[in-house]
């Protein structure tokens, strides 16, 4: 088979808005294993919104973006579900910034022959093709942009500002999560930003401009994210996976007592995830395992072991069609974040 006879079916992200998943949430709540973790898992996320003093940090790890989820994490941000994101670069730019310069991601199968997907300059996430191609051009727009910025150290998140700032001039497709969290001054934070194709410019970046180009600060996140923490006080995870961005959110509260701050525990939290507690890990530690750290408390908390673009849907379309998120005030804690810097 040819590239183009590869690249032909494209991945279409679920809208939420389009379906009530009420019943089946309901209908859940009297099921067991995971079906009633999942309905757990919605109540809790609609707690959260219900609880007007608190705010929302959505962590995203994994690629639920690529499968099909990208306008799920839209929709939140759009509707007030979410005040800030943590995520992973993946997350951010080889998916959602990827497909706002008008790339797509395609259907393609795990049985396949690699070589032969080299050979076409195709990557391979299990069932969904990418254009490496156009992955190479994100690449460079990434470049593009640092290419443009006075050369100082940036948070993951002031570089993603820009990233959103760009797309509002040139995106083709206008409804991304990067343009729709700057025009929300919704901060997306990305502590290991260079895990991704946006590494990949930004070598450039700095190889093409020696002595003069941007880097990355990961401790400037991390301290603007716990300030987030001990302003708002009262916050919120809905985690889709684990590993860094649930770590690095999680944090924020030891963080912030570190810096002289009695902050509580986050006091709700939900994770999504495939991952095993046998290893010591669960990608980042248990939610009951976290309160041993002091990071998050067990009153309101839900595991679900479950991939997740099946529940994620699911979750949040039963919280979009409760409507609670129309008593929400916006936090816009990126404005707070740029202030603060200004001060």
């Amino acid at each position: 088979m040819d590239k183009k006879a590869l690249l032909q079916d494209t991945i279409e992200h679920i809208d939420i808005t389009s379906f009530d998943s009420t019943p089946i949430i309901k209908a859940m709540r009297n099921m067991a294993f995971s079906s009633r973790d999942t309905a757990m898992a919605a109540d809790i996320f609609l707690r959260m919104i219900q609880d007007v003093d608190c705010s929302n940090i959505l962590t995203l790890a994994g690629s639920t973006s690529a499968a099909g989820c990208m306008q799920v994490y839209v929709d939140m941000v759009k509707y007030g579900m979410v005040d800030a994101i943590v995520a992973t670069g993946a997350s951010t730019v080889d998916m959602d910034f990827f497909e706002a310069l008008g790339f797509k991601h395609y259907k393609g199968s795990p049985q396949v022959d690699d070589v032969m997907l080299r050979e076409c300059y195709i990557d391979r996430i299990y069932d969904v093709y990418i254009d490496e191609e156009e992955l190479q051009q994100c690449d460079m727009t990434v470049k593009l942009i640092a290419d443009g910025l006075p050369p100082k150290a940036y948070s993951s998140r002031e570089f993603i500002r820009e990233m959103g700032r760009y797309l509002t001039s040139h995106a083709v497709k206008k409804n991304s999560l990067v343009q729709t969290a700057f025009e929300h001054d919704v901060p997306i934070f990305c502590p290991a930003f260079t895990d991704s194709s946006a590494g990949f410019g930004l070598v450039k970046h700095q190889v093409d401009n020696p002595g003069n180009h941007l880097t990355l600060d990961s401790i400037k996140d991390f301290l603007e994210l716990t300030k987030i923490k001990i302003a708002a006080e009262r916050t919120g995870l809905f985690m889709v996976g684990g590993g860094v961005p649930k770590n690095f959110a999680q944090d924020t509260v030891i963080c912030a007592e570190m810096l002289g701050h009695e902050v509580p525990m986050h006091q709700y939290a939900v994770q999504i995830t495939v991952a095993d507690v046998r290893d010591g890990a669960c990608s980042s530690s248990t939610l009951k395992e976290a309160a041993s750290w002091g990071k998050v408390d067990t009153v309101h908390e839900q595991m679900v072991y479950a991939e997740a673009s099946t529940v994620i849907p699911l979750i949040a379309s039963y919280v979009y069609h409760q409507g609670s998120w129309r008593n929400r005030a916006p936090r816009a804690w990126s404005r707070y974040l740029d202030e603060q810097g200004q001060l």
